[in-house]
């Protein structure tokens, strides 16, 4: 006994990463299994071995997750933070192994596969989320680590995708699979086959997941994990987070990660629920479907991806008037266009008044005002999208009453409709009308929308409607023969005009690059659908004219490629490549250019 105590303490203290290292690849090839046996696997017979395999290789991962907590926790004589998790996951495997076993109703809804899969799924996250906080012992510039991360996540998300048991009628060809991965990924929506037809429900939520991770960010899902499952960041790592979050206090690096998470997850949940109570069940064959649709339209949404599960989309008769169900996307895709920032400034400004109401009215106590509800990038933030979606609203009103309003039964209808097309048309991607069907102006309009987009650090793309209105103020500004730009009493650095302009400029260029190729491999598409398609790929926004099904291979490589360009953004790829790190200590004397 005394020989395995002291073999324990030595391999708990000084081994360590080798225990975890061990759980990686023992999870890993579970893993593994579990794709090969769902997505891969049609013969029956086989089918039924790898299930019984996998069943066996839950409860080995149930029993060497049990032996390493407890041994971790008897040798430290103290729960850590990384125990804390691992025991969440003990108790997730003992809860799933008593569903198995046990004959009461309530439980047999646990007692299903999928359970097996989610439990293994977990555990390769957490091990592969410790194993890739590696920036202690490597050094990458965060900008090239975030660029590829999202290349690795699209390999991925092509290889799984190319899993026989993904569709139902064709298998996608590579160019296909790395096309609807990327569109996934990118949160984009552009789809070159019907997910809703095509696809089983293996597929769907492969899709579904690739859009989570893309929209919340593959660093941001691995960091999450990482710490959760670690226990912690080192100095390096918070380093590292804090410059691909945008957060520039160090202590602040931990709390903004899981904010982002906690604020997605939040907003999906309540989404899922307004979307749940909108929907008819007789639209659906059991609960089961009817919550997986909720989930999927949840995430698709505040990603602003543009996916659905719903045949024709939005425009199918069972949805195009079914105005609480719109309503509910519209709000929630509204909310993740508005960025990460402001979500959560609404989130303490309403968790701050309801503190204050239940002190004053159950505790008696006296209220204090906070005298800055808002940051003065929420403040400019809220007021460029509030006036970008009353200006869209109405204009697709007015323009729209002899076309695609006519559908609409009544004057609700008809602003809701408006409400929804004008807003989806920024980044979101739903259509409850026929693109085809709309007069040319409300097209132009749409397509200037997609191209300013929706707010920084948001899941919508677009050149972002701050970097849009900040070079409108600044041109008025300069017609006005001022040397500075003014907001809220408040003057805006210099940096940020020219970087506006930058954007802008770079988006131009980057359109007309890509919409000149493929004017060049699809010589006998229209120009007008080529070019809408090409600023839907590259502002991820994803509505479509019907062009992209019939795309030629080279055509989807490029639109795959602009779609990649747009998520990333142009600028940052820039800096990532070209990025000079070397400061000089001299400013050369001012000259003036002639305009």
């Amino acid at each position: 006994m005394e020989v395995l105590v002291s073999f324990l303490k030595f391999v708990f203290t000084y081994r360590k990463k080798v225990v975890d290292q061990i759980m990686l690849y023992v999870s890993m090839i579970c893993a593994f299994t579990v794709i090969v046996h769902v997505g891969y696997i049609t013969d029956a017979g086989i089918a039924l071995k790898t299930g019984t395999a996998i069943l066996y290789m839950f409860y080995g991962l149930f029993v060497l997750e049990l032996i390493r907590i407890a041994s971790s926790i008897f040798v430290l004589k103290k729960i850590n933070v990384s125990n804390y998790s691992g025991i969440l996951v003990i108790f997730y495997f003992f809860f799933i192994m008593v569903s198995r076993i046990s004959t009461e109703p309530i439980l047999s809804f646990f007692a299903k596969d999928e359970w097996l899969y989610v439990g293994i799924a977990v555990v390769f996250l957490s091990e592969l989320s410790k194993s890739s906080l590696f920036f202690d012992n490597f050094y990458f510039n965060p900008t090239i680590l975030f660029v590829i991360s999202f290349l690795g996540l699209i390999l991925i998300g092509t290889v799984l995708l190319m899993l026989p048991r993904t569709t139902l009628i064709a298998p996608l060809s590579f160019v296909d699979a790395f096309f609807m991965a990327t569109s996934a990924v990118c949160i984009t929506g552009l789809t070159v086959t019907d997910i809703s037809a095509n696809f089983s429900l293996f597929g769907q939520g492969i899709i579904m997941l690739l859009i989570q991770v893309g929209g919340l960010g593959i660093m941001t899902f691995t960091g999450f994990f990482g710490y959760f499952f670690s226990g912690g960041f080192s100095f390096k790592n918070q380093l590292m987070f804090g410059e691909i979050l945008g957060e520039k206090k160090l202590n602040a690096v931990i709390s903004t990660l899981l904010t982002i998470i906690f604020i997605t997850l939040l907003f999906e949940f309540i989404g899922g629920i307004f979307i749940f109570i909108s929907l008819d069940n007789v639209a659906f064959s059991s609960l089961g479907e009817k919550v997986f649709f909720c989930a999927f339209h949840a995430i698709s949404s505040f990603c602003n991806s543009g996916f659905t599960v719903i045949k024709d989309g939005v425009m199918n008769d069972t949805y195009r008037y079914n105005y609480g169900f719109q309503i509910a996307l519209s709000a929630i895709f509204v909310f993740g266009s508005l960025g990460f920032g402001t979500v959560f400034n609404f989130y303490t400004y309403f968790k701050a008044k309801f503190k204050g109401l239940v002190d004053t009215v159950i505790f008696n106590k006296k209220y204090i005002h906070k005298p800055q509800a808002f940051t003065f990038n929420s403040k400019f933030i809220l007021t460029c999208n509030l006036i970008v979606m009353v200006l869209a609203t109405v204009s697709y009103f007015v323009m729209e009453q002899h076309h695609t309003l006519i559908e609409d039964r009544t004057a609700i209808g008809e602003w809701i409709t408006s409400f929804f097309m004008a807003n989806a048309s920024r980044s979101a991607g739903f259509n409850s009308v026929n693109l085809n069907l709309v007069s040319a102006p409300t097209l132009i309009m749409m397509t200037t929308l997609m191209w300013i987009g929706t707010a920084p650090g948001s899941t919508g793309g677009g050149v972002k409607v701050t970097t849009v209105a900040i070079a409108l103020m600044n041109i008025l500004s300069l017609a006005r023969g001022k040397d500075s730009l003014e907001i809220y009493k408040r003057r805006i650095a210099p940096e940020s005009v020219n970087k506006a302009f930058a954007i802008i400029i770079l988006s131009v260029v980057t359109i007309t690059f890509s919409f000149v190729l493929l004017s060049f491999t699809e010589p006998e598409k229209e120009m007008k659908m080529l070019l809408f398609e090409t600023i839907s790929a590259y502002t991820t926004c994803g509505l479509s004219l019907g062009a992209t099904p019939s795309l030629s291979s080279s055509g989807k490589i490029i639109l795959a490629f602009t779609m990649f360009v747009g998520r990333v953004g142009t600028l940052t790829l820039l800096v990532a490549f070209i990025k000079n790190i070397k400061n000089k200590s001299y400013i050369y004397p001012s000259e003036k250019i002639l305009f």
